[in-house]
C-alpha cells in the first residue's frame, strides 16, 4: 500500500491490549557518520537508559544493537529539500519565507531530477538493510532528539549550512524512520536538570503500530505520565508534580 497513507489502525484497541514480551533494542548510533557516537547528550542518554530499565522492570529484554543505516543518510537531502520546493511553491506570500528556506528550495530544484530518483529508488534496498534488525528484535529504543529541548532564537541569524548542521545534531534520530515509512512513537523520558522535557522513541517495521501503541499504554501506566509536570507548571487539579523518579 501507500506508506504515505496507511490504513487506519485501531489505537484504542491496541492500547488496551498488553503487549507479550519483547525484544528491544537499545540504539544511540546515528545514520550521519558525521555525528555517530558523539551526538546524544549524557542528560539524553541517562533518560533514556532510565526507560530501557523500565521496561526491563516491565518483563521485556533490552539489548544494545543500532540498526544498520547504511547509506541512508546520502538520501535525505534530496528528499527532504525537494519537499521544501513544494511547499514553497504553494505559499501564497514568498515574500514571508526565511532566506535559508529559499535555499533549501533552490537546493530542491537542483536536486529534484536524477538524485530524487536515485535516492527513491534506494528505498527498498536500505529497508531491507535497516528491517534486518527486526529479524532479531520486534522495537527500536533510540532519543526522540539527541540534546533538550532548544533555547527559542537558538537558531536565529544562522546561515543555511549552520542551520543544518545544528538541526542535524539535535534531531539526528526521527528523521530515518520518515524515509522509511515505518511507524514510530515519541514517548516522556523524564526531565533536564532545568525542568525541561525529554522524549524517547518507539520504533518499528511496517505495520507495527499496534505493538508500539500496546507498548506505549503499558509504559504510560508504569511511568504515571499523567502525574508527573515540569517545574512550575501544573495539571488542572493544582499541584506541581516536578519531575520523574530515579528508577
Amino acid at each position: 500500500g501507500d506508506l504515505h497513507r496507511p490504513a487506519p489502525v485501531p489505537a484504542a484497541e491496541a492500547a488496551g491490549r498488553p503487549p507479550r514480551r519483547l525484544r528491544i533494542a537499545l540504539s544511540f548510533g546515528t545514520a550521519f557518520t558525521a555525528t555517530t557516537g558523539k551526538s546524544c547528550d549524557p542528560v539524553v542518554r541517562s533518560a533514556v537508559e532510565r526507560l530501557a530499565g523500565r521496561l526491563e522492570e516491565l518483563g521485556h529484554e533490552v539489548v544494545p544493537e543500532d540498526p544498520r543505516y547504511g547509506p541512508i543518510g546520502l538520501t535525505f537531502a534530496p528528499r527532504a529539500t525537494a519537499g521544501v520546493r513544494e511547499l514553497a511553491a504553494r505559499a501564497p506570500d514568498p515574500g514571508l519565507l526565511d532566506p535559508r528556506t529559499h535555499g533549501a528550495a533552490r537546493t530542491g530544484r537542483l536536486l529534484g531530477g536524477a538524485a530524487l530518483r536515485v535516492s527513491r529508488r534506494a528505498e527498498g534496498v536500505l529497508r531491507r538493510r535497516v528491517g534486518e534488525l527486526f529479524g532479531r528484535f520486534d522495537v527500536v529504543l533510540t532519543p526522540t532528539t539527541a540534546t533538550g529541548p532548544l533555547r527559542i532564537g537558538a537558531l536565529a541569524g544562522l546561515g543555511a549550512l549552520a542551520t543544518d548542521r545544528a538541526m542535524i545534531a539535535a534531531c539526528p534520530y526521527a528523521w530515518t524512520w520518515n524515509v522509511l515509512g515505518w511507524p514510530g512513537i515519541s514517548v516522556p523520558a523524564g526531565f533536564t536538570p532545568q525542568g525541561l522535557p525529554l522524549g524517547a522513541q518507539l520504533l518499528g517495521p511496517a505495520h507495527s503500530e499496534p505493538r508500539l501503541l500496546s507498548l506505549a499504554a503499558q509504559l504510560e501506566a508504569a511511568e504515571g505520565w499523567a502525574t508527573h509536570w515540569p517545574p512550575g507548571t501544573s495539571d488542572r487539579n493544582g499541584p506541581i508534580r516536578p519531575e520523574f523518579d530515579g528508577r
